[in-house]
């Protein structure tokens, strides 16, 4: 069973909103109206094997069920403007969905990233060089200060560029019309900067 399970308000909100009454979602899921009402009024749950067929229904993810929160992105199958990114503390893995989600890692649940604005210490160097850009970091790549990636978001493709201490901080990414760039620092999070619309050409 979920560490996190469905509350009977979250039920009830989100049938009104999709405008069913009580009677009509258990029609959906052979189940009595008067089962409904219980798991609304916090007198019973519906069983595990349910989850799935009430998070169809009702037009939401399971962990969109469970957390009782709705992730509002017209397009359902994610748009990867959308990006969020996670860091595990642990052995640095780095985890990216289109929109929010439950990501664990070595056991440990990740907080979205919120990425911001570079510093002076972070800016970054970006160069359009034929269909490419070229960005590049002067920052330090010890083992114990260093940018982990750089990573390139538009609306239909996710880039990820892994770096590693004592390597250099830059890398490459196709230009095909705009998107964001984001880099983490092991020490001070996560920054990003929006890419030109303009597809990269030799000056």
């Amino acid at each position: 069973m979920p560490d996190h399970y469905v509350t009977g308000s979250a039920i009830r909100r989100l049938r009104e909103k999709r405008r069913l009454t009580q009677a009509q979602l258990a029609a959906a899921l052979s189940v009595s109206d008067k089962t409904v009402s219980k798991w609304e009024t916090a007198r019973g749950l519906p069983d595990i094997t349910l989850l799935e067929p009430l998070a169809r229904v009702l037009q939401v993810s399971v962990p969109e069920l469970l957390s009782g929160e709705e992730v509002i992105n017209a397009n359902r199958a994610g748009n990867l403007l959308r990006t969020v990114l996670y860091v595990c503390p642990v052995c640095g893995n780095v985890l990216h969905a289109a929109g929010a989600a439950h990501i664990s890692c070595c056991g440990v649940e990740l907080p979205p990233l919120e990425a911001e604005e570079a510093d002076a210490s972070h800016a970054l160097h970006c160069e359009a060089v034929e269909d490419e850009f070229y960005v590049t970091l002067e920052h330090p790549m010890t083992k114990e200060h260093f940018i982990s990636f750089f990573a390139c978001a538009g609306s239909d493709r996710f880039e990820l560029v892994k770096l590693y201490p004592e390597g250099g901080a830059q890398a490459r990414f196709a230009a095909r019309g705009g998107g964001m760039l984001y880099w983490y620092c092991n020490r001070h999070g996560l920054f990003c900067q929006k890419l030109p619309r303009k597809r990269a050409v030799r000056p």
